[in-house]
């Protein structure tokens, strides 16, 4: 009795201790994923009910509701009879595109030159291009516009295109991709008898696609979404661009917000799809550390 007793007494408290066990703590990576959910949940919900909410009626779009229970189609076909909205469209997408090519070949230049090339100054040069970050648009708002006014770019797609091409960001991000970027492929080339432009071209143009791609969602959905500039460099109706196309919308029908919200699904579903079509080069963009 007395041993069967002392191993009960043995036993039990084991048994107790590996079945009964307490609660692991969470592990970080679970919270990570948990706070991942959350925040995506929160970024992702005001643009799902700006979607539902434009296919409501007038009566029904402030009810709060997420789903419509009058399903409609007239919001769209309204904002596309009534107002010249494929204009504003095609003039953001043709200003954008414009701007966005110009900038990847002239910013992948200079930022090629920072990097690689020798000449007196450069680090200045680039110190002055970088501290141009540290200015925000409206300090230089008014310049720029005096300065557009003399050269005779106002009310034209010059003055929306030129203004918006030259960004120190792009230069700035680029040349570090470069800095990274093995120069042994770049004295080979020399040997073989390429000059600075062929090597630009033909080497380091092809390995920065990941990083270029990035930059042009980046610059694209900037000018797409731009309002101050083309504000105030343009009072021509054909030459107005989506957001402004939306603000004026807002300004005449101020309580039909069952038209605002159509016509800003319309705009945000392009640079939606931009996003989703190349999140993988986004993603990649991030890693400037040239050749795997």
């Amino acid at each position: 009795m007395a041993s069967d007793t002392l191993t009960t007494g043995t036993g039990g408290p084991g048994r107790s201790g590996t079945e009964t066990g307490q609660r692991r703590p969470l592990s970080p990576r679970a919270g990570l994923t948990a706070l991942a959910v959350v925040l995506s949940v929160i970024s992702v919900l005001p643009v799902l009910w700006m979607l539902t909410s434009s296919f409501k009626t007038r009566e029904t779009v402030t009810d709060g509701k997420l789903i419509p229970t009058d399903f409609t189609f007239d919001n769209f076909v309204y904002v596309f009879t009534e107002v010249p909205f494929a204009r504003y469209l095609w003039n953001s997408f043709f200003i954008s595109a414009v701007i966005t090519i110009a900038a990847l070949f002239f910013h992948s230049m200079a930022a090629y030159a920072l990097a690689r090339l020798r000449f007196p100054g450069r680090e200045k040069l680039f110190g002055a291009i970088f501290a141009t970050l540290l200015v925000t648009a409206p300090v230089v708002l008014i310049p720029l516009f005096m300065v557009a006014r003399e050269l005779g770019l106002l009310d034209s797609y010059a003055g929306l295109i030129i203004p918006a091409i030259f960004n120190a960001f792009g230069i700035f991000l680029l040349r570090q991709f470069y800095l990274g970027l093995p120069k042994e492929l770049e004295e080979a080339a020399v040997i073989d008898g390429c000059g600075h432009w062929r090597v630009y071209w033909n080497i380091v143009l092809p390995m920065s696609r990941p990083i270029l791609s990035a930059l042009a969602i980046f610059f694209f959905l900037a000018n797409w979404n731009a309002f101050v500039w083309p504000l105030v460099a343009t009072n021509d109706q054909d030459l107005t661009v989506v957001q402004l196309g939306i603000a004026s919308f807002q300004t005449q029908y101020t309580s039909n917000w069952n038209y605002i919200l159509a016509a800003a699904t319309v705009a945000a579903l392009p640079m939606l799809i931009l996003f989703f079509v190349f999140q993988r080069q986004i993603v990649e963009s991030i890693k400037t550390s040239g050749i795997k």
